[in-house]
């Protein structure tokens, strides 16, 4: 039996090809619960990069690209993930704790980017 492209065929037994029978459709569940969670988790990941990223940003005085390529630099420099380096940078935020090798590699790549501009070169706020 043959087919249009834009028609469904049914297959032996009287189903759709499309529709599973029962309990076949546990694997596609647990498939689209994995997905889910590895999206959560990049979404959560994502988050954490943006916070450190504006933690180079304000500390650092760097522009936003430059804070990506600085957490980007130590990562590699360090061979730690890039969203571990950037958990690492918060927690330093918050509590003043860096490990000594990431602290140098840090200070290191930043004093590389450099401020884009001293507090005192910039105009006042009104």
């Amino acid at each position: 039996m043959t087919s249009d492209a834009g028609s469904k065929a049914e297959e032996p037994g009287g189903g759709l090809p499309d529709q599973a029978a029962p309990g076949e459709d546990a694997p596609r569940i647990a498939e689209l619960q994995e997905e889910i969670g590895q999206l959560k988790e990049a979404v959560t990941s994502h988050a954490v990069v943006d916070q450190a990223i504006g933690m180079m940003v304000a500390l650092g005085r760097v522009t936003p690209d430059d804070g990506w390529a600085v957490l980007r630099e130590v990562s590699q420099h360090t061979n730690i993930k890039l969203r571990n380096v950037a958990e690492m940078i918060l927690v330093w935020g918050q509590k003043g704790d860096l490990p000594p090798d990431v602290r140098a590699t840090l200070e290191e790549t930043l004093d590389r980017y450099g401020p884009t501009s001293l507090p005192e070169d910039s105009p006042p706020l009104r």
